[in-house]
């Protein structure tokens, strides 16, 4: 497979590194050094685009990418507001799309985990529930949003839980994530049930990039050749 990676950060060369092992190759890297390579042209060498950029371009890019017939993978996170108009726009460019919060297979392994706690606990008032989520200095958004899907999923289950907020709150309505920024930390999510009795916790910690970058490779070879919206639920058979 021939693959462009759109963003060329730490972990666009991390995804670089597990494709040539597996045999694919690069034939094309955007950075904010060489936006005025990221073509048509150039693009349509590829078969496949991996997007990790950052929350300002990455729904233009991805539009991109689609307007130009190549099938685009997006861990681009912090633009998700935008992300159904996206989909509907791969639909009416009979695109190919994926996007994920988080590739890592152990981390959607987790959101499975996550929603099935969340519905168990659905009626035991005496626990409230709060996230925590880690990461490194350089991540740009607050929450993350592997975070936010976590908690869009707790409020799916938990009724007593209406919004999400990225503060402390005294409104027993909110659910809190809290959100810490410390080198190195490349990302550790728990979600934690407390009663006056007892604690439940689940937790995810990534040691390395490797797994959000293995994930996003395999997103890609299973959208090869395929049509339409998709995410890890799909890649993964969850």
């Amino acid at each position: 497979m021939k693959i462009a990676l759109i963003g060329y950060g730490k972990m666009g060369k991390a995804i670089e590194e597990i494709a040539l092992k597996k045999g694919h190759s690069i034939v094309l890297k955007i950075d904010h050094t060489n936006l005025d390579q990221f073509t048509k042209e150039k693009l349509s060498k590829a078969d496949m685009a991996i997007e990790f950029t950052n929350p300002h371009s990455a729904k233009e890019n991805i539009m991109k990418c689609m307007d130009w017939g190549v099938p685009v993978v997006s861990g681009s996170t912090g633009w998700t507001d935008q992300l159904d108009e996206v989909k509907k726009y791969c639909i009416e460019k009979n695109a190919a799309f994926i996007y994920a919060s988080n590739f890592s297979i152990g981390v959607n392994l987790f959101f499975e985990i996550n929603k099935k706690l969340a519905a168990l606990m659905n009626g035991h008032t005496e626990y409230d529930v709060i996230l925590e989520e880690t990461h490194h200095t350089q991540k740009k958004d607050a929450p993350s949003g592997t975070a936010i899907t976590l908690a869009e999923q707790v409020l799916a289950e938990v009724k007593r839980k209406k919004r999400w907020v990225n503060e402390l709150s005294d409104n027993p309505e909110d659910l809190e994530i809290i959100s810490q920024r410390i080198d190195p930390a490349p990302g550790t999510h728990n979600v934690k049930y407390a009663s006056p009795i007892d604690t439940i916790e689940i937790i995810h910690t990534a040691h390395n990039r490797k797994g959000f970058a293995g994930g996003a490779l395999v997103a890609a070879e299973f959208l090869l050749g395929k049509k339409g919206n998709f995410g890890m639920k799909e890649v993964l058979g969850l």
